[in-house]
């Protein structure tokens, strides 16, 4: 039991391979087309405002930066003078008054289509930063002007983040892009000499402890609504599900079957259900559906094999993917969730484990040990339809875990690339590499809505 337990956890980690000749249209959307081009100019504050003005121009940057939407400006290419409110520009300004008109933004060497500017001041003892997005390319000021908005924050560096993130999530509204703004990474981290739950922000800020069982706490899943956190644990003996409250950090009520293993588990996209792997029913891990008490327990599979992970299509409640050892080595299935209609996604070459679905049911990303960097894990994301994958981390460690973000561009994973096992990010075509964790040893991140 104790090598099926083994395979368990190791089952649970990552993935690698090929690129073939046509790639899933999901990396086609990341890495075709032309990028608008946006100038993000540096804002300045006046007062107590001043001294924050670092913060908020570098997480505007980044956070635009990071969506891979735009083509980001060099600063080196902007004018001299830069307008702070729309009463800046000014169509008879002066040869020697650069960038004081729509042209000078538009044309090289700028080239740009939108810009960012705006400035920051106090405000009854509170940051606030005036925000405005032109889009160069109109012939007049009244047509270019997009949006201009008020932010609020505290006057301290966590205010000044604050303004810039909403500042800029309201320019990726304009483009149809639903910002991480708001979402929340949860993890495993032994930086406090156990493996336990932590949480973070999408960006890596505010990283704190959730689990204090001083065992190992491990794959965590989080409830559709961010409300819940379920979990496996030693701290028992034998792993086991528990499960909390995220709003008030209290463990709720779950039965675990009597087994040897109950692990594994996953939230249905409507929040009322958990599906497990346990060995209930005898020697091998199955897949099981319950209550979210864990009552009303039904049987899903009946291998004579080791079936772990498994995970809800989001758009398809009727569909699983899952890790299964049935055909020797672990690879990712799919079924419907009666258990009926088993279909193998991978080759069945090397080890393939976990699945995570793209918010559009259409695509996963898992890990592999296949391709260009054997023994190692790789992440790859494919096609579940026409089975296309693609690799997306090379030859740089041990890559697992991966999960996609809410906004179905960005992946987060742990890697020990950096020498340790760390929590990164990328973009779903594998570019825009972020370390977000820095402490002890990081893993099996899940990325929240909320």
């Amino acid at each position: 039991m104790k090598r099926r337990i083994a395979f368990l956890l190791a089952a649970v980690a990552a993935a690698a391979w090929v690129i073939p000749a046509q790639q899933s249209d999901v990396i086609i959307r990341l890495t075709q087309g032309e990028r608008a081009a946006i100038a993000v100019p540096d804002l300045r504050g006046a007062g107590a405002a001043a001294g924050l003005m670092d913060t908020v121009n570098r997480t505007l940057f980044e956070e635009l930066q990071s969506s891979g939407l735009f083509r980001m400006v060099p600063k080196s290419m902007y004018p001299l003078h830069t307008p702070q409110r729309p009463q800046d520009f000014d169509e008879r300004r002066p040869e020697d008054r650069k960038g004081l008109w729509l042209t000078d933004w538009a044309e090289p060497p700028v080239n740009a289509n939108f810009l960012t500017i705006g400035y920051g001041a106090e405000q009854g003892g509170r940051l606030v930063l005036f925000g405005w997005l032109f889009h160069v390319d109109q012939p007049a000021l009244d047509s270019a002007q997009v949006f201009g908005k008020l932010y609020f924050g505290d006057l301290n560096e966590d205010g000044a983040r604050k303004v810039a993130r909403e500042f800029a999530a309201d320019i990726l509204g304009q483009f149809g892009y639903k910002s991480l703004l708001g979402s929340k990474i949860y993890f495993v981290s032994d930086r406090t000499g156990a493996k336990e739950i932590w949480v973070m922000d999408y960006d890596g800020s505010n990283q704190r402890q959730i689990t204090r069982y001083g065992s190992t706490s491990t794959f965590p899943a989080v409830s559709p609504d961010g409300t819940k956190l379920i979990f496996t644990t030693f701290v028992e003996g034998l792993p086991m599900l528990y499960m909390h409250s995220l709003e008030t950090g209290r463990r709720l009520p779950f039965y675990n079957q009597k087994a040897s293993m109950n692990a594994t588990a996953e939230f249905t996209p409507d929040g009322k259900k958990i599906i497990f792997s346990s060995t209930a029913a005898g020697r091998y891990p199955q897949l099981y559906i319950c209550n979210l008490d864990g009552t009303g327990l039904q049987r899903i599979t009946y291998s004579r094999s080791i079936d772990v992970e498994p995970t809800v299509n989001p758009k398809n409640p009727n569909e699983i993917a899952f890790v299964s050892g049935r055909s020797g080595l672990p690879q990712i299935y799919k079924m419907n969730i009666n258990g009926t209609n088993v279909v193998r996604l991978t080759t069945g070459e090397g080890e393939a484990v976990n699945p995570s679905w793209h918010p559009d049911g259409q695509h996963i990303a898992f890990a592999w040990t296949r391709g260009y960097d054997p023994g190692n894990y790789n992440v790859f994301i494919m096609d579940v339809a026409t089975r296309e994958y693609v690799q997306l981390t090379h030859g740089a460690g041990r890559n697992e875990n991966p999960t996609w973000a809410p906004d179905g561009r960005h992946i987060v994973f742990s890697s020990n690339r950096s020498g340790s096992t760390q929590i990164w990010t990328m973009l779903g075509d594998g570019t825009q590499l972020r370390q977000l964790t820095t402490q002890g040893n990081n893993e099996k991140p899940v990325w929240s809505s909320q």
